[in-house]
């Protein structure tokens, strides 16, 4: 057989490129869908606890889940992580052909059976169950060149405008936020707090009484007595909005006429919402996003989505405001494949 290729040249050319041809053709019909998955799926789910130690999250929260997921169909294995800020994950690993859609479906079923059981500061804050890897896919930064743009304003401004924008990308399971949000921050001082007999509880009572959205109702509204012609939607302020109005909450009124007021017993500032993380970028103060790929999820799709959409989101950041990717784990994935292709054209 070789010696009738060898014998004729022309022939042997034809029928390399004939197959050379219907490879390249092939080669875009492949059922790639069909493949199995290499990496089991992951189910990610992330709780927020304000104030609680880790052990305490650990204890009350994550042990109350984690016993709640033992006997879900095809899960393999938990890892559980509290950190000391308040925050705390649970990743559950399943089997490869495990249909990740139905296994978010059957986590959340669980989820709503320890919900009664979880303290009601972590229910208030929400459980979020996410379909993500455990390892990150890449790193965007947000840094300024202004010294008027704080850390703080960064991830206030990553967080309502950049962050939403990233976790609706196809591809991306989860994206975190490496900065934070501005809150209102109350600092009570606890020898005035003794001094007018109070304490802290009276104190959240009445922030969140004197601090909610309430619907006020309408004037005249259907049915009206005949004649009266108008009809007004009465419009009240909601929640406070300054640290003026956040010092004016009326603790405790007295017969007297004296009112103690929450500036009375507390320091209050805007500031930020956690002190606990911080972002730099070469030394200098910045916030990050990290991008974690969903279970069917392509890594150099998904990165190119990301650098696209940043492209695109970066027209409309304030002034001095800039955006980079140190860290992009597609990039390997990317190199491995250009050098796969180059070997197999050597080969040829």
């Amino acid at each position: 057989m070789a010696r009738f290729f060898i014998d004729r040249p022309i022939f042997a050319w034809v029928i390399a490129l004939f197959v050379l041809v219907m490879g390249a053709v092939a080669i875009t019909q492949l059922p790639v869908s069909q493949y199995p998955r290499v990496a089991p799926p992951a189910i990610v789910v992330s709780v927020v606890y304000p104030g609680a130690s880790a052990q305490t999250l650990e204890d009350s929260v994550l042990s109350v889940i984690e016993r709640e997921m033992n006997g879900s169909p095809g899960l393999i294995y938990m890892e559980a992580v509290s950190q000391a800020n308040g925050t705390g994950t649970l990743t559950l690993t399943y089997d490869t052909n495990v249909n990740p859609q139905l296994a978010q479906v059957d986590v959340q079923n669980r989820l709503s059976r320890a919900a009664p059981r979880l303290p009601a500061a972590v229910t208030q804050q929400g459980v979020r169950v996410d379909q993500a890897r455990t390892n990150f896919l890449l790193f965007t930064i947000l840094s300024s060149d202004r010294p008027e743009i704080d850390p703080v304003a960064l991830g206030d401004y990553a967080s309502r405008n950049v962050l939403p924008e990233i976790q609706r990308i196809p591809g991306v399971g989860q994206a975190q936020l490496f900065g934070t949000e501005r809150a209102m921050r109350v600092w009570i001082d606890p020898a005035r707090l003794v001094g007018f007999r109070l304490s802290a509880a009276e104190v959240n009572a009445a922030i969140r009484a004197q601090n909610a959205q309430v619907a006020s109702g309408t004037i005249g509204d259907l049915p009206t007595q005949p004649g009266q012609a108008i009809s007004a939607t009465v419009v009240v302020r909601g929640q406070l909005g300054s640290v003026e109005e956040f010092g004016n909450i009326v603790l405790r009124a007295d017969t007297d006429g004296s009112t103690v007021r929450l500036r009375d017993v507390a320091r209050i500032e805007l500031g930020a919402q956690s002190y606990a993380t911080r972002a730099r970028l070469n030394g200098n103060p910045s916030t990050g996003i990290g991008v974690q790929l969903s279970a069917t999820g392509n890594a150099l799709a998904t990165a190119t989505l990301v650098r696209e959409r940043m492209e695109e989101l970066s027209r409309y950041f304030p002034q001095g405001v800039n955006w980079s990717i140190p860290y992009d784990s597609s990039r390997f994935v990317e190199i491995s494949i250009r050098q796969v292709a180059m070997t197999l054209l050597e080969a040829v």
